[in-house]
């Protein structure tokens, strides 16, 4: 389960990251507010702390931003500023929690298996998802890169969500015709390579950086 620490004190973040992948936690630190945001809009976090005093973008300010593109995701703010405006501060810019410094690790963890528990994350209500400069709306059923709006086909569509869930990750051909087509068999067709690469000739062909890629003898990857 993927945490994000957005912590400019590197003693804070480092004790708060040890004792978290201790937990089996897995963890990443972002040492300021635009880090930040980039690493939780891009990447699948299941939960975000976040302190207010960081540089670049304050954290009020990150939560705020965050609100707009992922209103999902939970976030727990930190702050050495424990007085009631200053809490309501927090909590009005989109915060799930607020945790006064110095605070027991048992109390930060505590309140993690508390948000946890909320379901507030829940891939089932995400209406966007977000990777690198690639946007899904799963309402209207749109996808843009880099602002430019990319127009794909049901299938299409099927198949870059399920790599856009599963970013970094290697899918093997099984695993997409089980999750894109329902099957749960090998198909004695090449329809697999054949719908990767009409995704990457609207994905990554106009484009520079590729995002689409074959590990070979074994699948394929969004990264």
């Amino acid at each position: 389960m993927k945490i994000l620490i957005a912590e400019d004190e590197v003693a804070l973040a480092s004790v708060m990251s040890k004792g978290l992948s201790e937990k089996g936690y897995e963890v990443s630190i972002a040492p300021d507010g635009q880090t930040a945001l980039s690493m939780a809009l891009q990447y699948d976090f299941r939960l975000m702390i976040l302190d207010v005093m960081l540089p670049v973008i304050n954290g009020l300010e990150v939560c705020r931003q965050l609100r707009k593109k992922k209103a999902v995701l939970p976030v727990l703010m930190l702050t050495a500023l424990g007085s009631t405006e200053n809490i309501v501060s927090g909590l009005d810019s989109g915060a799930d929690d607020y945790l006064v410094k110095p605070f027991k690790f048992v109390e930060l963890e505590a309140r993690i298996r508390s948000l946890l528990r909320r379901g507030v994350y829940d891939e089932n209500v995400i209406d966007k998802i977000h990777f690198g400069p690639v946007e899904m709306n799963l309402a209207s059923k749109t996808v843009y890169r880099s602002g430019k709006l990319i127009s794909l086909t049901s299938t299409e569509f099927r198949l870059l969500e399920c790599l856009l869930r599963n970013q970094k990750k290697v899918l093997s051909r099984m695993e997409l015709l089980e999750k894109v087509w329902g099957v749960d068999f090998n198909m004695a067709t090449n329809v697999v390579d054949v719908y990767v690469n009409y995704l990457r000739k609207k994905i990554d062909k106009d484009f520079e950086i590729k995002l689409i890629h074959t590990v070979v003898g074994m699948g394929y990857v969004l990264k």
